[in-house]
């Protein structure tokens, strides 16, 4: 069967940056570049965005594009004869669905408030009732569970018309309309009294707040957020690399991508710190920034009700991007294995996605006495904890040690794939920093994950 490719490398770039652009973008990274001590964070999190995630992301494409496989096929690929980097594959594929067992149904909690808030659920409610809103949301299992199986039908309906027509098509229209949107909330964020304040907080460099929290801390924190947002390890950015031509250099569109990503989490504080600040609210963590704070400064504010909706729209589309692309690399994985066609593929896993995702749509009702990693965990902990904390950083550092290592793929091999196109090179200097220090910094990463550190 002929390998499908993507119409355009406008194609390309927004469907990886789709993948790597998720909720983290806009929930965690302003919360930590507030709690980091603002622009300081923001500077340390580029530094290492270009000396760890860029690498990896090249790499990446360069075993797809070298591949032209899907994760689960790409290292029998390019291995040498008796070798057993392959068994890898597997592994990567079993991370996607383990990805995909929790981000349905928290894409799900984002459709579900787009209809509350345009339904005008939170209309003259205190903060109570808001905070209540989310909690009867969580208790509801129909809900959960309905949300979540929509989830998983728009995403595979979405890749069984086809690469070209369905992800692509569908994708590009997505993130261009979720750009427009996040550069209208922050317009109107940023406008609103009181929020230059929010602005100066969130962008302002506070090198005493810095050494306050420990500058190590901060680099730390810095470190982990510019891995995870690029979604690497698991070959969920590899299966691009293995769509597309030799046109570009594969460094150059790394670089796009990893810009595409920072835009949206930088401008997502922008949407987020201003109307905190100008309603005198406190940026807090996790879900109750977007489920509780977010709901209650757009009911004080004028047309609340439409910005409200067009931020949920944005959230949506934040995280759908992300499960279409995962979505697609499941696909592939299938119809590399068992030599299905796209739409039998498509069939058998929607059923095998809304079914795996049970126990965390559950897991805060019916089955919230299941506290797997202890008193007050639920299922999406767990699965959240095997994908970031295992997963991806284990991924990410086979991936670079086969693909610079003589034992592996080796750099000349890895060098000529990513170099052959227009654009950006790896230069012969980089062999040092990628062949070794790039493997020790995301070990590093994956002993802090497990706090061995």
């Amino acid at each position: 069967m002929e390998r499908e490719h993507l119409g355009s490398r406008l194609g390309f770039i927004l469907l990886s940056a789709g993948c790597a652009i998720g909720i983290g973008n806009v929930w965690k990274f302003p919360y930590m570049v507030g709690q980091y001590g603002g622009g300081a964070f923001v500077l340390c999190y580029l530094f290492f965005l270009i000396i760890l995630g860029i690498p990896v992301m090249t790499i990446e494409f360069a075993l797809g594009r070298a591949s032209q496989k899907s994760p689960v096929k790409l290292y029998q690929a390019l291995e040498k004869p008796g070798q057993k980097w392959h068994l890898h594959g597997y592994a990567a594929m079993a991370g996607n669905y383990m990805l995909m067992m929790f981000y349905t149904t928290v894409a799900g909690w984002m459709l579900h408030y787009f209809f509350y808030m345009a339904g005008g659920t939170f209309e003259g409610t205190d903060a109570d009732a808001v905070a209540g809103v989310f909690g009867k949301m969580l208790a509801d299992p129909a809900g959960m569970v309905g949300f979540m199986a929509v989830v998983a039908i728009l995403g595979f309906g979405v890749c069984s018309i086809g690469l070209q027509k369905g992800l692509e098509k569908v994708n590009k229209f997505m993130m261009l309309v979720l750009l427009a949107i996040m550069v209208l909330l922050a317009v109107n964020s940023c406008v609103l009294e009181g929020g230059a304040e929010g602005i100066a907080f969130y962008l302002k460099p506070d090198f005493d707040r810095m050494a306050e929290i420990g500058v190590g801390n901060v680099l730390q924190g810095a470190m982990t957020q510019a891995f995870f947002t690029l979604s690497l390890g698991i070959g969920s950015i590899a299966i691009f690399g293995s769509y597309i031509g030799k046109e570009r250099a594969l460094l150059g569109e790394a670089i796009h991508v990893g810009i595409l990503d920072t835009f949206v989490a930088i401008v997502s504080g922008l949407i987020i710190f201003p109307a905190c600040f100008a309603y005198g609210v406190s940026p807090d963590s996790g879900p109750s920034l977007i489920f509780i704070t977010l709901p209650n400064i757009f009911n004080h504010m004028a047309m609340g009700r439409l910005w409200g909706s067009l931020f949920f729209v944005f959230m949506f589309f934040a995280a759908f991007s992300t499960v279409l692309a995962v979505f697609e690399n499941i696909l592939s994985c299938c119809m590399d294995l068992f030599g299905w066609n796209r739409r039998k593929a498509c069939a058998i896993n929607l059923v095998l996605i809304i079914v795996l995702s049970l126990p965390c749509a559950l897991g805060f009702n019916i089955c919230s006495e299941i506290e797997p990693m202890g008193a007050g965990s639920t299922f999406l902990d767990l699965e959240d904890f095997i994908v970031s904390n295992l997963l991806l950083p284990v991924g990410s550092l086979i991936y670079v040690i086969f693909a610079t290592s003589r034992y592996g793929w080796g750099w000349d091999n890895l060098r000529k794939e990513a170099n052959q196109g227009k654009g950006l090179k790896i230069a012969s200097w980089m062999r040092f920093y990628m062949t070794f220090i790039l493997p020790i910094i995301i070990l590093v990463i994956f002993l802090l994950g497990v706090n061995i550190l």
